[in-house]
């Protein structure tokens, strides 16, 4: 037990970890403590879903401050996704927004005194990621269709060229393709681990300045990198989401995207 806990990086506890130091032989903060990423995920989970429930629940024609803000939620991730998915942008904004204000909230969750930020455990943005590749991969087989995937995979070769650089190309965009949600989860669970090692080690240290005089608190030199925190952790959100917006539209039929804006671009020239 001892080498487990020298082995992990340095964060504030919890207070599922405190219960489990007060009360370990309790079979219940057992269980929350070796799932504890887990139910604090699933807090974040109750927020959303709640957030939801409300929101909609008493719509109105002339829409209150709350109902005002879910609103400019929305329409700013459906501006956000359609800007870069085009005609497409609309039908992958309830996704890609849910995945931005789900990541976010788990980042800033590790900010609250006994909280912690479920985003810093590899398993929870491994299986975040691994969730973006299956619906990036099932969307373009729907899309597509399954020799059209299979072509995209091949480098969509139209020439002899590109026939005789299938060998190369397709395990090459396979791998690609593996190689996604292994740098996402990465990426994210760097950030946000290195992120809560950072705050625990300065709240160690604001608390060993004033044990010369016995004080119950110590300085609070965490607090610029609490605040350094909220930036990063919503940019993670937002490269995390944007990178899922990008890989979606790399799956997408791009030339019936073209046609489509083409065939509106001259539409405008002859209504001028």
């Amino acid at each position: 037990m001892t080498e487990e806990v020298a082995s992990k990086p340095p964060e504030a506890s919890n207070i599922i970890t405190i219960l489990n130091e007060l009360w370990g032989d309790n079979s219940l903060i057992k269980v929350l403590h070796h799932f504890e990423d887990i139910f604090f995920a699933g807090i974040i989970i109750i927020i959303l879903v709640s957030a939801a429930y409300l929101s909609t629940k008493r719509k109105a024609l002339i829409p209150g401050k709350y109902q005002n803000l879910m609103e400019l939620i929305v329409e700013t991730f459906d501006n956000f996704v359609s800007g870069i998915l085009g005609q497409y942008g609309r039908k992958f904004t309830p996704f890609i927004g849910t995945l931005f204000l789900y990541i976010f909230f788990m980042n800033m969750l590790g900010l609250i005194p006994g909280m912690k930020s479920p985003s810093s455990n590899l398993n929870t943005t491994l299986a975040l990621a691994i969730v973006v590749f299956l619906y990036v991969q099932y969307t373009g087989i729907r899309q597509l269709g399954i020799l059209g995937y299979l072509d995209h995979l091949m480098g969509n070769p139209r020439d002899i060229i590109g026939f005789l650089f299938i060998p190369l190309m397709f395990p090459l965009h396979v791998m690609g393709e593996l190689i996604k949600p292994v740098s996402l989860s990465l990426r994210l669970f760097g950030n946000i681990m290195g992120e809560d090692a950072l705050i625990a080690a300065f709240l160690l240290f604001g608390v060993l300045a004033l044990s010369f005089i016995h004080s119950p608190v110590g300085l609070p030199l965490q607090i610029p990198f609490m605040l350094l925190a909220i930036l990063t952790g919503a940019v993670q959100a937002l490269v995390f989401s944007l990178l899922t917006t990008i890989y979606l539209f790399m799956m997408l039929p791009h030339h019936e995207h073209n046609e489509h804006e083409v065939g509106i671009e001259g539409e405008r020239k002859e209504g001028i």
